[in-house]
């Protein structure tokens, strides 16, 4: 083994410390002095579920079957990425003490936050089974494929944390903007209502969105046992690709510059 190769390997032996280091860090904090704990990660979808419902289906009255479990779906994962970039975005700006004084792989610090809130939602995925139960809808074998989903949808949330990470250290607004974003985000995107709701013009857009993709996947395995085709799983890993090649290129062209704006 050559000097350079054992480098390599102990540099990301390093990064991996610090990630899980990271990742552990941030789970305590989260539930620290809190009486339900890791509870609240399948309550909050739960509960706003139930009030979702409560308001979607009875005052617009949607006819979709099963709503209650077709609402928890969307919203669990399209949460998983607002949480997680939110998280990201400040990610570098948070940690600003560590890197003036560290010399760290800064790219650990928004993909540590992609997988803290990967964590969140594979416990939500308990309120997600509680609410199927409820509903007598039988799991099928294309759960199987879920770990294929969350592959397309760490590497989607770890390119845009990464861009957004970047993008925040120079231009402070973004991370005020960002909120207000990702609420008319979440209302483009069939999650709280049916895709035919939706004008043609408008459903022919969500081609282009990428939680419309990720979210019916979701459904698809989930809910309505469906096996995804092979386009749908080139679109989502296409989409996921080019996300993180973006945000990856705009991180390591701006992140020598970092130390002198955190």
């Amino acid at each position: 083994m050559t000097a350079t190769t054992e480098l390599k390997k102990k540099d990301a032996q390093k990064t991996w410390f610090v990630l899980s280091s990271l990742v552990t860090r941030d789970f305590k904090l989260k539930y620290r002095r809190s009486v339900l704990g890791i509870l609240w990660s399948v309550l909050n979808p739960l509960l706003m579920m139930i009030v979702l419902a409560c308001v979607f289906s009875y005052m617009f009255r949607f006819q979709i079957e099963h709503y209650a479990v077709y609402l928890i779906l969307g919203q669990t994962l399209f949460s998983m990425m607002t949480d997680s970039t939110s998280a990201a975005m400040t990610s570098i700006i948070e940690a600003s003490p560590l890197i003036k004084k560290v010399r760290i792989e800064k790219m650990v610090f928004p993909v540590e936050k992609v997988l803290f809130a990967c964590l969140n939602f594979l416990f939500s995925l308990v309120a997600v089974a509680a609410v199927m139960l409820f509903y007598q809808i039988a799991p099928t074998f294309n759960l199987l494929l879920l770990p294929v989903l969350l592959i397309f949808v760490i590497l989607f949330c770890s390119g845009l944390g990464l861009l957004l990470a970047a993008l925040a250290v120079f231009f402070r607004d973004i991370i005020h903007l960002w909120g207000v974003l990702t609420m008319a985000w979440m209302y483009a995107t069939p999650i709280i209502y049916p895709m035919d709701l939706l004008p043609d013009f408008m459903q022919r857009l969500e081609v282009f969105n990428p939680m419309y993709h990720y979210v019916t996947y979701f459904r698809d395995i989930t809910m309505y046992g469906t096996t995804p085709s092979l386009e749908t799983n080139l679109i989502c890993l296409g989409m996921a690709v080019i996300t993180f090649a973006i945000g990856l290129a705009v991180f390591r062209k701006t992140e020598k510059k970092f130390i002198l704006f955190v």
